[in-house]
């Protein structure tokens, strides 16, 4: 592992902070191919990344601090503390007003942001990998086991490497939503995302080291379980919606059957 890559005139060149960068551009890449080819301005959808990047970390940092509570310290503010649901939270939020302020609609860009969300995601996780900043699991005997002596967080102890079980759990949520997005609305594809991603995160946490808060689960968990009854909730909704339209004869749904995110398959299955 190689927390620092490189320096340049003293300055330390972070894997951590560059896979999250990474994770910007590409995801950026992505969303604007897809906002193409649904006739919305491609300089919108950098837009609402860069926001959404910007607004994300912070959440993520604000909600990390909060977690340290009443114990915190100097240190908790520097390093590699962040969680990702507070970023997902402040994400989701800035994507809102980037909408808004534009004209779109929410449920086209909510279905829009699922596969280039969950490759940035996928990517970050890799950096917390290659970082070794102590989001790997519980102690192993299993030949694919890692230890992480250099890390941010260091460790000589082969561990669960949970990081790498997530950014792989990502590629496939990916091409999954791809293939999801040829049939139903773009809202179905974000629940998708959420009933995925939620569930990946909840099985993986079982191999994780984060303490249990409530019913013996952690409190990602907690916001896997939410994040699930909410994709659940939507697909429900969508599911009535198209029966009232199909007994009113009103024909297919508008959006399904459509390839508004095949730009992005090539991308991810190159990944792979």
């Amino acid at each position: 592992m190689q927390p620092v890559l490189f320096s340049v005139l003293g300055l330390d060149i972070q894997t951590y902070g560059l896979s999250k960068a990474l994770a910007a551009l590409v995801g950026a890449f992505l969303l604007g191919r897809a906002f193409q080819r649904r006739g919305y301005s491609k300089d919108v959808a950098h837009s609402l990344v860069l926001w959404a990047t910007l607004v994300g970390f912070a959440a993520a940092k604000v909600y990390y601090l909060a977690e340290q509570l009443p114990d915190i310290t100097a240190h908790d503010f520097a390093g590699t503390g962040f969680t990702w649901y507070g970023g997902l939270l402040g994400g989701i939020a800035a994507a809102l007003v980037v909408a808004r302020r534009n004209g779109l609609p929410i449920a086209d860009v909510a279905g829009l942001t699922a596969v280039p969300l969950t490759v940035a995601y996928g990517i970050g996780r890799l950096g917390c990998l290659l970082s070794g900043d102590g989001t790997y699991g519980r102690p192993t005997d299993l030949p694919w086991g890692m230890s992480f002596p250099n890390g941010v967080v260091p460790t000589d102890v082969p561990v669960h490497p949970t990081p790498l079980y997530e950014a792989l759990a990502a590629v496939v949520i990916a091409l999954l939503l791809t293939r999801f997005a040829r049939h139903v609305r773009l809202p179905v594809v974000f629940a998708g995302y959420l009933v995925l991603s939620g569930a990946a995160r909840f099985l993986v946490e079982y191999l994780r080291i984060n303490d249990s808060t409530l019913l013996g689960m952690t409190q990602p968990q907690l916001w896997a379980l939410v994040s699930i009854a909410a994709g659940l909730a939507v697909m429900l909704r969508a599911a009535r919606t198209d029966a009232r339209s199909r007994s009113r004869g009103d024909g297919p749904p508008a959006g399904a059957g459509g390839t508004v995110l095949d730009g992005t398959e090539a991308a991810v299955a190159g990944g792979r």
